[in-house]
């Protein structure tokens, strides 16, 4: 991190000079204007944020639902349905992908933001069965006591969910929309393959697909005379820091709460 900061406020002669190693002779930024020019910054930034702040709402409220109704109920089938639910998380994305990217293209929803808040609302987003597990390990510590005192007071389970379960479970919920934003934030291939659409090419996109195809914007950019500065480190360093600094901003404003949410919730591994 250091070292992408520091190089990207270089110039080109810091760049050449063996004696500048980690402090700027001063601060370049140049480079920074020059890439948020190749990247399209602020459209992509806030298409970014919108494929990953839509399937994120959806994935917290579905998985909490299943998550809760595995860990406070008692029906036929289901050690199957959970045997089903751990096997779906362990099965590799590359061998569904293709049948995927078929399905969404007779439903037409390829090149559209629907190719990732639809499956979010059928509790199949990305990495949604690890959203599940939390939640169900988190609302198998809830007393049940808590659950028969709703109960006694008239409460239907509606009403116990979203009252009682909820409010308690809101360590789980910081740890999955973190966990899921960070995940699609930097999901580039199937955000390209999916949204973006191979053969559509929407105008969806975001900054993690436009540093993935840096270089090339760059140059093209250059070459109708958008940009004065040829393609160098600093300037492929200032981008890398453009498409991380939203999640670097997001993670110092919620460090403590991030770092208690996954105490509390027992995570483990991750």
């Amino acid at each position: 991190m250091l070292y992408m900061f520091s190089t990207s406020l270089m110039n080109r002669d810091d760049l050449l000079d063996t004696s500048v190693k980690w402090i700027p002779s001063s601060f370049y930024l140049q480079n920074y204007v020059d890439a948020a020019k190749s990247m399209d910054f602020w459209p992509t930034f806030g298409k970014g944020i919108l494929i990953a702040v839509l399937p994120t709402l959806c994935n917290v409220v579905i998985c909490m639902m299943v998550g809760y109704g595995f860990a406070k109920y008692e029906f036929k089938g289901k050690k199957i349905m959970m045997g089903i639910l751990i096997f779906s998380y362990i099965l590799p994305s590359q061998v569904t992908m293709i049948p995927t990217y078929v399905l969404y293209n007779k439903m037409g929803i390829l090149g559209t933001i629907l190719t990732f808040v639809l499956p979010a609302l059928f509790g199949n987003g990305l990495n949604a069965p690890i959203f599940i597990l939390i939640f169900y390990q988190f609302f198998k510590q809830v007393p049940k006591v808590l659950m028969e005192a709703a109960a006694i007071d008239g409460a239907g389970h509606l009403r116990t969910f979203f009252r009682i379960a909820v409010p308690s479970a809101i360590p789980a919920i910081v740890t999955v929309v973190l966990f899921s934003f960070v995940w699609y934030w930097n999901e580039s291939y199937l955000t390209e393959l999916y949204v973006r659409g191979l053969s559509t090419k929407s105008g969806w996109t975001n900054l993690v697909i436009q540093l993935k195809n840096f270089d090339t914007s760059f140059n093209t950019k250059a070459s109708v005379g958008d940009t004065a500065t040829s393609l160098n480190e600093s300037v492929r360093m200032a981008a890398t820091a453009l498409s991380i600094l939203p999640l670097f901003v997001m993670y110092l404003i919620l460090q403590r709460q991030f770092v208690e949410s996954i105490d509390r919730a027992g995570i483990t591994g991750e």
